[in-house]
């Protein structure tokens, strides 16, 4: 992407219109605010440029010191702080894509607390991909903390996949990656923005 994806402005401005003061991460955490009691931020070196504004959209900040380990040290590094916090499970989500709508978030959640005692995650589905953000409880927890850092949650999760339940939602965004500034621009085209 050339900058850091956190910051991009959400919804992203068309030509003619005023940019935004939201960014995929402050539009993330409001996202999830409204389905989780708190809201953990897992921060690199990027720490400074993103400290203002996740303390000015209410979450708090794990910083992941050595994060050169790859993304699953930082997941492993929010999930550690989760069960400090005395939680059992946890909405994870990633900042490389557009934040999922509030609906959806709430559906995903109300789905995983009447979900069977087997079912470790909560997934959403949408046109038959799989996305985030997705549910995970104290098992898929504790089988992503008993791996390497080096490891990937997919790895981890489908060698579980019997303790998967996939939920279709109505949502692109759960299964859209922002990966270069032709995915970011391609957010601006007629119909793409929904509602957060």
């Amino acid at each position: 992407m050339g900058r850091d994806k956190a910051l991009l402005p959400w919804p992203p401005a068309a030509a003619a219109q005023t940019a935004s003061n939201e960014t995929f991460l402050s539009a993330a955490i409001r996202s999830l605010s409204q389905a989780a009691d708190f809201v953990l931020v897992v921060v690199g070196k990027n720490e400074a440029a993103l400290a203002p504004i996740v303390y000015a959209n209410g979450a708090s900040l794990v910083v992941n010191p050595d994060p050169d380990r790859g993304q699953f040290s930082s997941l492993q590094m929010g999930l550690h702080e989760v069960l400090n916090h005395g939680r059992d499970a946890a909405i994870i989500t990633l900042v490389d894509r557009p934040p999922a709508a509030s609906a959806t978030v709430q559906s995903l959640r109300e789905a995983f607390e009447v979900a069977d005692q087997y079912i470790w995650v909560v997934v959403p589905e949408f046109t038959g991909k799989h996305g985030h953000p997705y549910l995970i409880g104290r098992e898929m927890i504790e089988a992503f903390l008993r791996v390497p850092a080096t490891s990937t949650a997919r790895d981890i999760e489908h060698a579980h996949q019997e303790h998967i339940q996939y939920v279709r939602v109505e949502d692109p965004f759960v299964s859209m990656n922002v990966n270069t500034p032709e995915d970011y621009a391609a957010l601006q085209a007629p119909g793409r923005i929904v509602d957060c």
